[in-house]
């Protein structure tokens, strides 16, 4: 565990540096996540973005394939005013996105 911290700074400044450049992005996010796990990840900010719409748990479940449960979890850290869900639905770069 206390590589953790160490290895997860490095692990950002490297998204840093390649999120100026969306091809190696997608290429680098390829290569260090397992299909499942990317899957997971693009779920995972899916549930965010639409409980930040206001769309029912049940619907969001039920459109994504995903348990209540998976999408309750989302919505406490949605909750989480300093969290970064919160943070990145507030921030211009998403809402050019979203």
């Amino acid at each position: 565990m206390k590589f953790t911290h160490k290895y997860g700074k490095e692990l950002e400044k490297i998204l840093q540096k390649a999120a100026k450049n969306p091809r190696l992005l997608h290429e680098f996010l390829q290569d260090l996540l397992s299909p499942p796990e990317y899957e997971d990840l693009a779920i995972r900010w899916q549930i965010v973005r639409q409980l930040h719409k206001n769309v029912p748990q049940r619907k969001i479940a039920k459109n994504l394939r995903v348990s209540v449960a998976t999408v309750s979890r989302g919505s406490r850290e949605l909750l989480n005013k300093k969290g970064g869900f919160t943070k990145m639905i507030g921030k211009k770069i998403t809402k050019d996105i979203c």
